[in-house]
């Protein structure tokens, strides 16, 4: 689970699948030195962006991801 107290660079470790999602919520300097070093919501506050949006689509995609595959 994503927390808003993680940083981002350590999400981007957890899954590079993760950067459209910070693209579309306007996160779009992912290397810049702040982003090892700056919580989520650090971020989303300096931005004006919105959070709780963030984390929803963040956790979504690794509940997805974490879903077991059908055999098909």
């Amino acid at each position: 689970m994503v927390t808003k107290d993680m940083i981002i660079s350590d999400v981007l470790n957890m899954d590079r699948g993760t950067v459209p999602i910070f693209f579309r919520n306007g996160l779009h300097c992912l290397g810049c030195a702040m982003a090892s070093g700056e919580t989520i919501e650090e971020a989303c506050a300096v931005h004006g962006l919105d959070c709780d949006l963030l984390m929803d689509e963040l956790n979504n995609f690794f509940e997805v991801k974490d879903l077991p595959q059908a055999d098909v």
